[in-house]
């Protein structure tokens, strides 16, 4: 087996290329019909791309929507290895500020609270994040409290283009060809829309877009999005007796038919949810924005037409009209797509194993890139990319987390793979 003699002047590569990726501003837009949803996400396509050139990986290009490709050449005489490919996303979420990003680096953490920021007080405490204990002694890189990290995906996107990298300047480990793919709007479940499987040419491929060192995992929630949008009648106050009809109100109302034990605050592993996820009113019209989850097909029909039939009791009571619903499914549960095809997860789980780190399989409360392109007939498992608390001014990666997953996307890409 030949080791990965990952020194210190990769781990520093390693740690500048995600602080390079971190500061650039590229949340998506969930409003926009656009692919890429949102123009900032352009600067950091163009950046990778030439990056990508740069560092000599071949047929590397970039479509008109966004989404970059290149390859690792194979380095045997004779290949018979399938192509085997990593995915990660460039984009951040639009949950939270994403503009202005200021990472932190804390060398040796000492396991006691973090004050992010001087000004505010901000704080990232074992207290409130227990897993922060995991990380004494580690390096961690945080928020300053004002924006989120980013780590969801960039760690994903520093630790492929560092593998890459790595194996061009190590001929010594043999590898077939190996496929990378880079996606815009992964956040709002459009990562994959686009996708150019036959052009990507890999047999399978894993996503780098979890969370703790360890995770593997190839099911996930079925998901769909619903907007329900309620029409009032906007007069004014003053001579709004029996007449108007306030949106802003009848949306609060709504809120409050959807079971309040069945949100993201009040479920676990493979138990579903109605995420309540933004509402926008006033007096005219309200929309209200959910997600809807659950790992079970039945179960998630089920939920679909549970808001369907609210939305239809609604409007009896509040008059024909009053509501209309629309529900878009995102992506559905992979599982069912490898069967036969479990070598692709066992590959994963030796290769983890390869590099002394323990999997942890299990089902995603989320939904990743390869969801989508598993049902595209592109089976991708995902991989642990690192970091935690996404999607949020909490949000922290430990460069040796980072270092792990890049050690086995390097096992996962030696030769003697078996189809």
């Amino acid at each position: 087996m030949t080791t990965i003699d990952f020194n210190q002047d990769w781990k520093l590569k390693l740690q500048n290329r995600f602080l390079n990726y971190a500061k650039i501003y590229s949340t998506s837009d969930p409003e926009s019909q656009s692919t890429p949803s949102s123009p900032q996400q352009w600067d950091i396509a163009k950046y990778i791309f030439e990056e990508l050139k740069s560092l000599g990986l071949s047929d590397v290009s970039m479509d008109e929507h966004g989404y970059i490709y290149a390859y690792v050449p194979s380095n045997l005489e004779n290949d018979d290895q399938p192509v085997i490919g990593f995915i990660s996303h460039y984009d951040t979420s639009p949950d939270f500020n994403g503009e202005n990003v200021n990472p932190q680096i804390w060398k040796d953490y000492d396991g006691n609270d973090l004050v992010l920021n001087q000004e505010t007080g901000f704080t990232l405490s074992p207290a409130k994040f227990e897993t922060l204990k995991d990380y004494v002694g580690k390096t961690l890189i945080t928020t300053d409290g004002t924006s989120l990290l980013g780590a969801d995906d960039k760690a994903g996107l520093a630790e492929i283009v560092t593998a890459a990298e790595f194996l061009l300047a190590h001929p010594e480990i043999k590898h077939g060809r190996i496929a990378i793919g880079f996606t815009p709007d992964e956040e709002i479940g459009r990562g994959a829309h686009k996708f150019d499987v036959k052009k990507f040419g890999a047999e399978w491929a894993y996503t780098m877009d979890g969370s703790e060192v360890g995770e593997l995992e190839y099911e996930n929630f079925n998901a769909a999005g619903a907007v329900v949008k309620i029409h009032g009648l906007s007069v004014h106050p003053g001579y709004a007796y029996g007449k108007m009809v306030n949106a802003a109100l009848l949306a609060a109302e709504f809120v409050q038919l959807l079971p309040e034990n069945e949100t993201p605050a009040t479920t676990k592993g493979f138990e579903g949810f109605y995420h309540l996820m933004e509402i926008k009113a006033d007096i005219s019209e309200a929309k209200i924005q959910y997600i809807i989850r659950d790992h079970d097909n039945e179960k998630f029909e089920a939920r679909k037409k549970f808001m369907t039939d609210k939305v239809t009791e609604f409007n009896h009571k509040c008059g024909e009209g009053t509501a209309e619903i629309e529900i878009k499914e995102q992506y559905r549960n992979m599982k069912q797509q490898f069967e036969g095809k479990m070598h692709i997860v066992d590959i994963a789980e030796q290769a983890m194993k390869d590099a002394n780190i323990e999997p942890k399989i299990k089902a995603i409360r989320g939904g990743t890139d390869g969801a989508q392109l598993s049902y595209m007939g592109l089976p991708c498992p995902n991989i642990f990319a690192g970091g935690m608390n996404f999607h949020g001014p909490y949000e922290y990666v430990a460069l040796e987390s980072m270092e792990e997953a890049v050690k086995v996307i390097i096992n996962i890409a030696k030769a003697d793979k078996k189809r």
